[in-house]
């Protein structure tokens, strides 16, 4: 079996006609297993002003109340999903749209009321996410996910989750995207490799790479200069831009989650353009 490509869109990439189509184009055209993972985030605060709601975002992290969580999941789980599904059929790529709570994929944990230094006096305030989930990658259903890419059906997921319980949480989708990647790494080497040596017929496993594909041709040393990519990141590279304010908002979650895989099994991580899904354009992710 070939390598397996999780990859990651964001709300900017979906949002924009010309560019999903593009997309979606070169995606259909991969060799080799692979699952789609999709934000919203855009039409999400869109369709919430609409509403007359007011979106709240904290560090990249959206505030998600009881009706923001109505918005996000008819956005995300809705409009957005049905949309791709139907653009990948369009390109003949045979996909399936799934949440969280589709098969029991993805259970998630809602994320406790945290206190955090405030920006402003620097006073520890308490700050509630609301219906938020923090995934552990133990409970993601990977087999089935895998069972659906070994059959040629491509998994398109979402960044709605459940708790177990018959609630709904939003969960940030490159928090997905990582674990994802690292559910299906695990299982491969705990599962698949399991089942290979009792049969006493050894197979050379596939491995699981990780692809974020936004707006930007990679990570900008100069977030103003979008010729300013960097090519490469290590660990220590990474505090060093945090510490000089190079990487901020929604790229630090993008990151934490990108390194998180590289240390939990899964081969490489790449953070490009949606347009360069085919060249080698972008920033490596190395430990």
């Amino acid at each position: 079996m070939n390598n397996i490509q999780v990859i990651k869109i964001g709300g900017n990439v979906v949002d924009n006609p010309l560019l999903l189509e593009q997309f979606i184009r070169d995606f259909s055209g991969l060799d080799g297993p692979k699952v789609l993972v999709h934000g919203g985030g855009v039409m999400a605060s869109q369709m919430q002003k609409r509403l007359g709601q007011q979106p709240v975002m904290i560090d990249g992290r959206r505030v998600t109340d009881t009706d923001t969580l109505k918005v996000v999941t008819m956005v995300y789980a809705g409009w957005c999903s049905k949309s791709i599904v139907a653009l990948l059929q369009k390109h003949g790529c045979n996909a399936v749209g799934l949440s969280g709570a589709d098969a029991d994929l993805i259970r998630a944990t809602r994320r406790p009321p945290v206190r955090k230094a405030g920006q402003a006096d620097g006073e520890t305030v308490t700050i509630d996410y609301g219906y938020v989930g923090d995934v552990d990658p133990h409970m993601i259903n990977a087999g089935f996910l895998y069972r659906l890419t070994d059959a040629g059906i491509t998994p398109v997921i979402c960044a709605i989750t459940h708790d177990g319980n018959g609630s709904l949480l939003n969960t940030n989708a490159d928090t997905i995207a990582s674990s994802v990647a690292v559910s299906l790494a695990s299982y491969i080497k705990e599962g698949i490799r399991a089942e290979s040596l009792s049969s006493g017929k050894p197979a050379e496993l596939p491995e699981v790479s990780l692809i974020y594909c936004f707006e930007k041709d990679g990570v900008l040393y100069d977030k103003d200069d979008d010729n300013s990519v960097i090519p490469g990141i290590t660990p220590e590279y990474y505090s060093r831009l945090k510490r000089e304010g190079r990487v901020a908002a929604g790229m630090i979650p993008k990151l934490d989650n990108a390194f998180n895989a590289l240390e939990n099994g899964v081969k490489e991580v790449v953070i490009k353009h949606a347009g360069n899904l085919g060249n080698g354009i972008g920033t490596v992710l190395s430990l």
